[in-house]
């Protein structure tokens, strides 16, 4: 079958740096590398607000970046990265990465027709993130080290070598994430969250989301950033040599935008707390048994980190409006889903087994 082109006046989103050219630093004759990214919705979640604040009147709202081409939040990033490394004649990029940065520079490096290296930790990469990484093409490098080994590992290269660096170091990462903050704006009509709560690894997210809230100008809520309790050097003020946590996204004990986050957290009068990876998979269950939302565990980071503050009495939830970011689709991470969701139930293929199974 033969379809007909797209017309100019096709109301296809575009991706984040079209729809929101006027804030971000691509003039009109800039060719964009995008995927159609963002967009993503804002699920309205009363069911999770009453299980973890109840009769408080909390309004509590999803963002459910696991939605963007690749999986995760990271492809907002990645259209401005690949635009401006093709701009300036880039041939190559690299990156270092627990999964989603590295899956998703592999698959903006392929649309814009570019060489990419990916540096992994061997044995820590989910494996959803891994087979992505590999059928858009690029060379994954395991190494033997952590998050933080790759990382100075590729920041001593690019110095080296003319090889475009796109992790979130490179700050035309944070120019594209910080769209996600003018989206939760617009989705909730004009109006910025009281609280806006999210996962932190290498704390590029949390400090471009500020960026955005900051440029948008439409109101600043207070930020509330979650650690793995095993990976959680912001929190205990030092780094961690050799982070350990089952949400591997956030495995990092050195974060690149460490200041910027704690900048971030300090002007907005925010939190910075640590969870435990049992915190965390609860509020994994959370989301996908009462909502529906099905995340890799670190995305439910924020999650824990809200139920925690408003358990302890830190945050006050009374009529409150909080956004939590989900950074990454459930299917980034299906061992853990099969791992820790609980087996299926064998049953003969016959009615009277099902029957019974039901009369239990």
């Amino acid at each position: 079958m033969h379809y007909p082109p797209l017309q100019e006046s096709s109301p296809m989103w575009p991706g984040v740096i079209e729809a929101y050219r006027s804030y971000l630093p691509f003039d009109e004759g800039t060719p964009i590398i995008t995927l159609n990214e963002g967009n993503t919705p804002l699920i309205h979640a009363p069911r999770l607000a009453e299980a973890i604040a109840p009769g408080s009147g909390l309004r509590l709202f999803l963002k459910y970046e696991g939605l963007n081409p690749t999986g995760s939040f990271k492809d907002r990033g990645m259209t401005a990265a690949i635009t401006q490394a093709v701009r300036e004649g880039a041939e190559t990029v690299i990156c270092a990465s627990t999964g989603n940065t590295a899956a998703s520079a592999a698959a903006y490096a392929a649309r814009a027709g570019l060489r990419c290296l990916v540096l992994v930790p061997q044995g820590k990469i989910a494996l959803g993130k891994l087979a992505a990484s590999l059928a858009y093409g690029a060379d994954v490098i395991s190494i033997d080290g952590s998050f933080d080994d790759g990382l100075r590992m590729v920041r001593e290269i690019t110095e080296r070598r003319p090889i475009a660096l796109v992790n979130s170091v490179n700050p035309w990462r944070l120019e594209g994430q910080k769209t996600g903050a003018f989206e939760i704006v617009d989705q909730l009509g004009g109006q910025a969250p009281d609280w806006h709560c999210l996962p932190v690894g290498n704390a590029g997210n949390i400090s471009a989301y500020w960026l955005g809230y900051k440029q948008y100008g439409r109101g600043l809520p207070r930020l509330l950033g979650g650690q793995a309790a095993g990976a959680a050097p912001i929190v205990l003020g030092r780094v961690v040599e050799n982070p350990e946590t089952l949400a591997t996204a956030i495995r990092i004990g050195n974060p690149a935008r460490w200041r910027q986050a704690v900048e971030a957290l300090d002007e907005s009068g925010g939190i910075v707390t640590a969870v435990s990876d049992e915190d965390i998979l609860e509020a994994w269950r959370m989301l996908a048994r009462i909502e529906g939302v099905f995340v890799e565990p670190a995305s439910a980071t924020g999650l824990a980190a809200l139920r925690q503050q408003i358990a302890r009495g830190e945050i006050d939830a009374a009529a409150k409006t909080a956004v939590i970011v989900l950074t990454g689709h459930g299917l980034k991470d299906p061992g853990t889903a099969v791992e820790r969701a609980g087996q299926p139930v064998a049953l003969p293929a016959k009615i009277e087994a099902l029957e019974a199974y039901l009369t239990k």
